[in-house]
């Protein structure tokens, strides 16, 4: 008897697992973190460390979180994120600062099934609002957000102090006006 192509899918979806990182997975997540970087044409502005991730994760209370997706024992992607808060709804939410699936297991749910947990971990804890950004030329990640319902929030614009100008603001001069 032949598997159907839907059992088959089944299957492959059946192996995936969505686990909380743990520290042993810090040198995994930089490898993905730059693996990210590097498809966003940002490589060289990868700045973090594995001591840098390790004390930021697994800190006594950490402030960043991230969990892990395997196919049977392969990690075949992550989503690293952590709580913010609206001042408008009253009520924390979370913001995904990279969900990255590596290209060999794209098209295979594991980008749904991270973002699922993260969906889940907000209406379990009464969390309204799951927010990230992507970038406006990802056009297969734009139709995949869409697809699960995600809106744009085209009205807003980010803004970024960084660099100079980060320090700039936080001299005395910058407090003023």
């Amino acid at each position: 008897m032949t598997e159907q192509p839907e059992q088959a899918d089944r299957r492959a979806r059946d192996r995936i697992v969505i686990r909380p990182a743990v520290v042993e997975d810090v040198p995994l997540i930089l490898a993905m973190v730059r693996e990210l970087a590097q498809f966003e044409r940002s490589l060289h502005e990868v700045r973090a460390t594995e001591e840098m991730l390790r004390a930021s994760l697994f800190a006594q209370q950490p402030a960043v979180f991230c969990h892990i997706a395997q196919d049977t024992d392969e990690p075949v992607g992550f989503a690293l994120w952590f709580v913010n808060f609206s001042s408008w709804t009253g009520r924390h939410g979370i913001y995904l600062d990279d969900l990255y699936v590596r290209p060999a297991a794209r098209n295979r749910g594991i980008g749904r099934r991270l973002l699922s947990t993260l969906a889940a971990i907000c209406v379990e804890r009464g969390y309204d609002r799951l927010d990230w950004w992507v970038l406006d030329w990802n056009a297969d990640a734009i139709r995949f957000y869409r697809s699960i319902g995600a809106t744009a929030m085209d009205e807003w614009t980010v803004q970024r102090l960084t660099g100079d100008a980060l320090r700039a603001m936080a001299t005395p001069a910058g407090h003023e006006g």
